[in-house]
């Protein structure tokens, strides 16, 4: 097995690739990227045989920004004939050395708009393969969270990539996407941003304790209020902080306090604050420092925020302000965990989650 593949968003590809090409070399596995462009996924191609499962297992999942899942190929299979695409992909997979029993099958798609026509196609051609590789002692009789997934990608009719993941080291979403409804009551879709980042950050077995009702936010560049919504329907209090107006809903909760002030300038009066929430459209260096200068001085004890990217070099520049950011809290002795993604609701902009590990007095 010499190739990973990893899903992105369509047109981030070049970025997805910059960033698996920089991690791979860290970890000294040599290879490079195959990229086309607005295809919705990298296959990376390592030098070495087997190094492509040497990676899966030592690259963390969690850290990569710009991919939305991570499987190792155990084969490429093209011009599957019409009458008979399982054939070929039970043999394929049959053939793998070192290929785990798994405990789920994944038939998917990149997220492209040719793409997800194969979608109806992908969802009656499950059902088959699920039980031919349960017959084949590929797959276990029923479905296991903890053992490996099985892939099956189409990036066209006929033609397929066939790997698996590994659990805990992998996204747990259908083709790597949350999926997610829209509030009908909230005010803006930015909302999803929001909820989508507590799903990718927070485990949800901490939910009960960590989003918690009762608690105090902020949120900086507020309005109309589609991030302040996700805090208020968990029963939150609000600082919300703009020179706009709030929607009058979230106003009339009684659960939001509207300060119509700059979200540069804004001291908190409470320092009870647990959650920092943030979507300004700034420069991505100066939103990174402000955000740790918040968790540095004790104001806040989590935040979730957006950095826009910019036009080009954009892995280069959330790279180099991310590296920014950990060394201001190491320097600060700030022990803290950082998430990164280029969440699916998310577009010209990234989405960090910063967890202080630290008691901080709030100064």
């Amino acid at each position: 097995m010499k190739h990973l593949m990893l899903y992105c968003r369509a047109g981030f590809e070049k970025d997805c690739a910059g960033e698996i090409q920089d991690r791979a070399n860290q970890l000294e596995i040599f290879g490079f990227p195959r990229v086309k462009v607005h295809s919705g996924y990298v296959l990376f191609e390592c030098y070495q045989e087997g190094d492509a499962k040497a990676l899966l297992e030592q690259l963390d999942f969690q850290s990569l920004i710009f991919a939305r899942q991570m499987f190792v190929v155990a084969a490429e299979l093209s011009e599957l004939p019409s009458g008979d695409r399982l054939s070929p992909i039970l043999d394929a997979l049959a053939e793998c050395d070192g290929l785990p029993v798994c405990g789920d099958l994944r038939i998917e798609t990149p997220d492209t708009n040719e793409a997800k026509e194969l979608l109806k196609f992908c969802r009656k051609f499950t059902v088959p393969t699920r039980q031919a590789l349960r017959g084949k002692g590929l797959l276990l009789k029923k479905e296991h969270s903890k053992k490996p997934v099985i892939h099956i990608c189409f990036v066209a009719p006929g033609h397929c990539f066939v790997g698996y993941s590994i659990p805990g080291n992998n996204s747990a979403f259908f083709m790597g996407i949350p999926r997610l409804k829209f509030p009908a009551d909230a005010p803006s879709r930015s909302t999803l941003k929001l909820e989508e980042a507590f799903h990718v950050f927070i485990p949800r077995n901490e939910w009960d304790d960590r989003l918690a009702p009762g608690m105090w936010g902020v949120d900086l560049g507020a309005c109309p209020g589609g991030w302040t919504y996700q805090l208020v329907k968990r029963s939150m209090f609000v600082h919300a902080v703009d020179n706009g107006m709030m929607a009058d809903s979230l106003m009339e909760t009684g659960q939001v306090t509207h300060h119509q002030v700059d979200g540069f300038k804004f001291e908190p009066v409470r320092k009870n604050v647990t959650w920092l929430i943030c979507d300004m459209i700034e420069r991505p260096s100066r939103v990174a420092q402000l955000m740790g200068e918040w968790i540095i001085s004790g104001w806040a004890k989590e935040a979730i925020f957006n950095l826009k990217l910019p036009m080009k070099g954009r892995y280069e520049e959330v790279a180099e302000d991310i590296d920014n950011l950990k060394l201001f809290f190491k320097e600060h002795d700030v022990k803290f965990k950082l998430q990164a993604k280029h969440l699916y609701h998310d577009r010209e902009e990234i989405t960090v989650h910063v967890q202080c590990l630290s008691n901080i007095s709030p100064q």
